[in-house]
């Protein structure tokens, strides 16, 4: 078996890891991306570019506060039911995909951080916003093997699947990546009321998670701080299973920025020290960066609340 970069941050080295890709991309560069899929972009020239240009700038953020760095693949749509959306057939998605992971293997040859972790990224089949029917795990595992096994094809360190919104479809990605061969991290979303949109708490949503198919770590995504914070009001050993956050820049339900047509960007500032309120009860927080409507103002300055001595002397 292919020998693997280890996963700095499951020893509690800061990791950085980047922000709101998609919403960056439509709203501070103008480029339209049907059902929010940046996948499409890595075929073409000046969509490679503008990626690039995206991901250099948090490997710029961990070089300077002296932290590691974890970047996604732009492939959070890219599996079977919304490739068929936007026209990909089963063979070019797996392309997609592999052509993903190799556009972030170049950049680090180009930038020379051997330590730089790419992590082959999943979304949800759903919406990501909402529950929808509840996912069998097997099913789940059936749907996302595709996917993950091009990214174990390519050479990725690990895969992360963002926004999930239950716990079957976590079981299955888990048990389809095990199988792969891969680390696997799974990313729940919650509302503002901490629960996930399917209602679950997320401390029994790591528990049932963990009891059936136990990944690597956990992360909570696509949420602003205070409603993560509703979701630590329930104390136990399940908060030091999470090592990553990515939050949201606005405090806005899932529902009002599903139908909004402006960008809460919030304040970069007032954001990270949202985010830092929660390391008490996070003890093995690890992984930051960002969400919808953050960029690299954002991610900078939660790094510059985690490491402040580095971050003031760069």
């Amino acid at each position: 078996m292919e020998q693997r970069r280890p996963l700095p941050h499951l020893s509690g080295r800061p990791v950085v890891t980047d922000g709101g890709l998609e919403t960056d991309l439509i709203f501070h560069h103008g480029v339209d991306l049907p059902d929010f899929a940046a996948f499409p972009l890595v075929d073409d020239e000046r969509g490679r570019e503008l990626l690039l240009d995206y991901y250099r700038d948090y490997i710029g953020i961990a070089v300077r506060v002296g932290a590691d760095v974890q970047l996604e693949t732009p492939t959070w749509r890219a599996s079977g039911d919304w490739g068929d959306r936007l026209g990909f057939s089963a063979a070019e998605l797996c392309r997609a995909n592999r052509d993903s992971v190799a556009l972030l293997d170049r950049l680090r040859d180009e930038v020379g951080l051997e330590s730089m972790l790419v992590s082959g990224c999943l979304g949800p089949r759903g919406d990501g916003y909402s529950a929808g029917d509840v996912v069998d795990p097997d099913s789940a595992a059936a749907y996302h093997t595709p996917q993950i096994e091009a990214f174990a094809e390519a050479g990725v360190d690990l895969v992360t699947v963002l926004t999930l919104t239950g716990t079957g479809e976590a079981v299955g990605i888990v048990r389809a990546a095990r199988a792969a061969g891969l680390p696997v991290a799974v990313s729940f979303t919650v509302e503002q009321d901490g629960r996930l949109p399917d209602g679950t708490p997320l401390s029994e949503a790591i528990t049932t998670v963990d009891a059936e198919a136990a990944p690597d770590y956990f992360m909570v995504n696509c949420a602003h701080p205070s409603h993560i914070a509703q979701a630590l009001t329930t104390a136990g050993d399940w908060c030091s299973r999470v090592v990553g956050l990515r939050a949201n820049a606005s405090a806005r339900s899932h529902e009002e920025l599903d139908t909004a047509t402006d960008l809460d960007e919030g304040d970069p500032v007032e954001l990270a020290r949202a985010q830092d309120a929660l390391r008490p009860r996070l003890p093995n927080l690890a992984l930051v960066g960002g969400c919808c409507g953050t960029d690299a103002r954002h991610v900078a300055a939660m790094w510059d609340r985690v490491l402040p001595s580095a971050g003031s002397s760069a």
